[in-house]
């Protein structure tokens, strides 16, 4: 009776772990196909970007209001003076990152922007190398040379590849390193208290869509609001398939960051690290298939030799982790900046209970 309950426990575990990878999987590549396909035919993506900002404010603004009904808690709100100065720095590196990811999709196809923004991975151990959250080891410098050898050789001499797409991108990559640098020494500070993803995304998505605003004044204002596809629309219907389309995309982003949470929280930090490698192989092999993206034999190998640095450091972590005896604050990303979950720390309660605290930075898109 004990080994079939056991047999029962593990056969759960594994499709409820299996039924949140494949949820995660629904909102990231999704996110990533809806961007291209939206910005063919609205380009405009930094007002999109804003007002899938709007979007997440609102469903975050909306989940801390049912939780503090249903658990009668006061949900933590930031004093403006620790808001301008801890959280504004975080939120505007968030928000370049996300706006020239975004931005990018005018130019690129998905599968140069996939790997590109692989290569997030190598700016943000160079920054924590910088502010000495990662100590330098021979380890982390192989992990630099594979990603950089792969992003080389997946561009070099490809048949799609435009300049000012991939600098656009690529951009976004190297803010990432300074955001998910940022992000990881802010959410450290216990006494913000912003542990919960809901309550990152809250704080954060005010100031990012402050931070986006003058992009978007200087390279879209005049041109959208002579645009007949909002300010200047002469049908109501067009209107309304442009709103709901972009507020899909809200949904979408939204939805990623709390699937993340929800993977994590059920499982650990290492099973969305290694779920999101396989991501990025899925969203490479649609692109050939669903897109038509051209992808060489020589670009397929410089893949594999990112992934292979992006893995390498993945289990760098896992042993860092166990070594010290189980999961503690971790001091890098796991593997990709569309991971938008970090596990915080891990804390006994009266003996058995163990409470882990995670936290999102908004790395949706």
């Amino acid at each position: 009776m004990g080994r079939w309950a056991l047999d029962v426990a593990f056969v759960w575990k594994a499709v409820l772990t299996l039924g949140l990878v494949l949820l995660y999987y629904c909102f990231s590549i999704g996110i990533t196909f809806y961007n291209k396909w939206l910005t063919k035919s609205f380009h405009f993506p930094l007002f999109m970007t804003m007002l899938h900002l709007a979007v997440i404010f609102l469903f975050s603004a909306l989940s801390r209001a049912l939780v503090q009904c249903s658990s009668h808690r006061a949900r933590v709100v930031l004093s403006w003076a620790d808001y301008l100065r801890r959280v504004a720095p975080t939120a505007l590196a968030t928000a370049l990152d996300v706006g020239l990811s975004n931005w990018s999709f005018l130019y690129v196809t998905v599968s140069l922007y996939t790997m590109t923004k692989s290569s997030a991975v190598l700016f943000i151990l160079i920054f924590s190398l910088i502010f000495k959250l990662e100590e330098l080891r021979a380890a982390l410098v192989l992990v630099v040379l594979l990603i950089a050898g792969g992003l080389f050789m997946f561009t070099y001499k490809s048949t799609q590849f435009n300049m000012e797409g991939f600098a656009l991108v690529l951009g976004a990559s190297f803010i990432g390193g300074i955001r998910w640098t940022l992000t990881q020494m802010l959410l450290q500070k216990a006494e913000l208290g912003l542990q919960n993803p809901i309550d990152t995304m809250f704080h954060l998505q005010p100031l990012m869509f402050l931070g986006l605003f003058p992009l978007f004044a200087i390279f879209e204002g005049l041109h959208l609001s002579t645009s007949e596809k909002i300010f200047r629309f002469q049908d109501t219907g067009l209107l309304l398939r442009v709103l709901g389309s972009l507020f899909l995309g809200g949904i979408l982003a939204f939805g990623l960051g709390f699937s993340e949470f929800l993977l994590v929280s059920r499982t650990s930090s290492l099973t969305l690290s290694i779920a999101g490698i396989f991501k990025e192989v899925c969203t490479l092999l649609l692109a050939a298939h669903l897109l038509g993206d051209q992808i060489s034999l020589l670009n397929w190998l410089g893949f594999a030799l990112c992934l292979s640095g992006i893995s390498l450091h993945v289990a760098l972590k896992a042993l860092h982790s166990r070594g010290d005896g189980g999961p503690k604050a971790l001091k890098g990303l796991g593997s990709s900046p569309d991971l938008e979950l970090l596990l915080r720390s891990s804390q006994r309660e009266e003996g058995d209970n163990e409470e882990e605290e995670y936290f999102v930075a908004q790395g949706q898109q």
